[in-house]
């Protein structure tokens, strides 16, 4: 009995480092026209997120312009060399862009000769140079063709698990032991456990999510990030929330996500302990907003490789 108490105080302690949900202001840091998503953060401290045909940029201050434009661009993660990868629906690849938004090549456009249907989100895996995406393209919850796919070293696009019901936001622990991919049509957040680059388990259910209510319109997980303790923040689509879960799976904090469609998270800022929302304002097809919250004792995981020259 101490013993089960001791870990009660202990988990207990762990859920108070995270800011109360009433104690966060969110703050608007500026609107684009079409819903958005795709934060991201170069070596340099500017933001990036994707909306419409094109990804805009921005600096903390607010202040931002359209950096590039590739016809329907998603996820974002920037490389130690300064190469931008971007995942596009309407070109059906992961591309490569340059520190000027200039489209280069394709990181991924085929998997097994088959060609790719609308990639949406990735994640670095660094340690081996390769990474993770999801291709949702086509699929819901009764077409069930979502794909997750691993890039390696080489360049090679290799299929880890299908039949999914809209494979969304994709996020690798920084040990790189598990891969976590929100299964959006089915409103939870499944888990695979990586066995070596590429390898992966059989997927299990990591979190069933809470499911809207009163004004909220929908039930989607999107997006998603961890902080350094290994909680997850996940964009809630539909539900004007970013909820965390433990690693455990437990929700324990729902932050105001500004957005009703909340579609993304990330962090930034000097300290890593800015979140950073984006997603529509209202329904999909109208206006977006970037919003942020200041997370007092949180420190994101940093997920941008060391710059290399």
């Amino acid at each position: 009995m101490r013993y089960l108490l001791v870990l009660g105080l202990v988990a207990a302690a762990a859920r108070a480092e995270l800011p109360n949900e009433k104690s966060v202001k969110i703050e608007k840091l500026f609107e684009v026209p079409n819903y958005c998503e795709g934060i991201v953060f170069d070596h340099a401290g500017f933001g990036y997120i994707s909306h419409g045909k094109v990804i805009t940029k921005f600096s903390q201050d607010g202040k931002h312009a359209v950096w590039s434009e590739t016809g329907a661009p998603n996820g974002h993660k920037v490389l130690a060399v300064g190469t931008h990868l971007v995942c596009d629906a309407s070109q059906h690849a992961v591309l490569k862009l340059d520190k000027d938004g200039k489209i280069i090549g394709k990181a991924s456009a085929e998997c097994d000769g088959k060609a790719l249907r609308g990639p949406n989100d990735l994640s670095l895996d660094q340690k081996n140079g390769g990474f993770y995406f999801t291709d949702p393209g086509g699929s819901d919850d009764i077409k069930l063709i979502g794909t997750v796919h691993y890039v390696d070293a080489e360049g090679k696009t290799h299929l880890l698990d299908s039949g999914l019901a809209f494979p969304n936001g994709i996020v690798l622990t920084p040990d790189g032991k598990w891969l976590y991919v929100a299964e959006s049509k089915k409103n939870r957040v499944l888990v695979y456990d990586v066995k070596s680059p590429g390898k992966v388990s059989v997927r299990r259910v990591f979190a069933e999510l809470p499911k809207k209510m009163g004004e909220q319109i929908d039930d989607q997980p999107d997006g998603m990030c961890l902080d350094s303790e290994g909680n997850l923040y996940v964009a809630h689509y539909g539900m004007r929330q970013v909820q965390v879960l433990d690693s455990k799976g437990r929700v324990v904090r729902r932050y105001p996500g500004g957005n009703l469609t909340t579609s993304n998270v990330g962090f930034g800022g000097p300290n890593m302990d800015v979140l950073y929302i984006t997603g529509g304002l209202g329904k999909e097809a109208g206006a977006g907003g970037l919003f942020r919250i200041q997370l007092e004792g949180v420190k994101g995981l940093v997920i941008l490789p060391k710059k290399s020259n």
